[in-house]
């Protein structure tokens, strides 16, 4: 994978030193071991599909989708090591989430469409900007840079959509209408069978695009998840 997504073997981030450990301690391991990631759910064969939003340039993404595909990934993501911060004009939704990320501590926290301060991202101490604020988002005040990515959340296309698009390194697009559908396949460049299956999707179901290649990924929440945010839903 060169620009997107990838398999846990394929996984792009920042390189850390090596681990070492005694046999006998092998078997408590949860989690690979090495590049960081953020999984975004399986591909049809079961095969974890993961980010590296942790970058030393400007990552640029859009979320075509709903807001508790969102949420999950700003989860995933603070459990990577990144502060998350979310600029959205509905904080009413993001409250519990930040409140329970973090065992306590701000590694999720919220501020007003236009607010953001600058996050002093670091290759120690990553950034990833959510950018929830509704069909037309403004300019960002915080723009995506090394170690801070940038990720915009549209809940439907929009006039802005293309430009949007245009610029994203990764571009994640679920449910959308038949009149949508063939708006972002020109744009994506889209096979005609990617196309006409846009607007039959699954909640859950993501198809996720950078540069030529696709990848339709299933977002499974773990019970944590669940119990914090409820089943995979489309819609708000």
């Amino acid at each position: 994978m060169t620009a997107g997504i990838g398999t846990a073997r394929g996984l792009r981030g920042p390189r850390h030193a090596g681990h070492t450990m005694t046999v006998d301690h092998l078997g408590a391991l949860a989690l690979p071991v090495g590049d960081d990631g953020v999984v975004l759910g399986d591909d049809a064969e079961g095969r974890p599909q993961l980010v590296g939003f942790h970058r030393s340039t400007p990552y640029d993404v859009l979320l075509i989708g709903g807001l508790w595909s969102a949420q999950v990934l700003a989860l995933r993501a603070a459990g990577t090591g990144a502060r998350v911060a979310v600029e959205t004009g509905r904080p009413q939704a993001w409250t519990m989430l930040a409140q329970a990320a973090g065992a306590g501590l701000e590694c999720i926290t919220l501020h007003e469409v236009g607010r953001v301060p600058p996050m002093g991202a670091t290759v120690g101490s990553p950034v990833v900007v959510i950018r929830d604020c509704g069909m037309r988002p403004p300019r960002g005040r915080v723009v995506s840079a090394p170690w801070q990515s940038v990720m915009t959340l549209l809940p439907y296309l929009s006039p802005v959509a293309p430009r949007l698009m245009r610029d994203a390194r990764l571009v994640g697009v679920q449910r959308i209408s038949p009149q949508e559908a063939e708006q972002t396949s020109r744009i994506l460049g889209l096979s005609r069978a990617e196309r006409e299956a846009l607007p039959t999707l699954a909640d859950g179901v993501t198809l996720w695009c950078a540069g030529q290649e696709r990848h339709w990924v299933m977002t499974s929440p773990t019970d944590a998840e669940t119990g914090l945010l409820g089943v995979a839903r489309r819609m708000d």
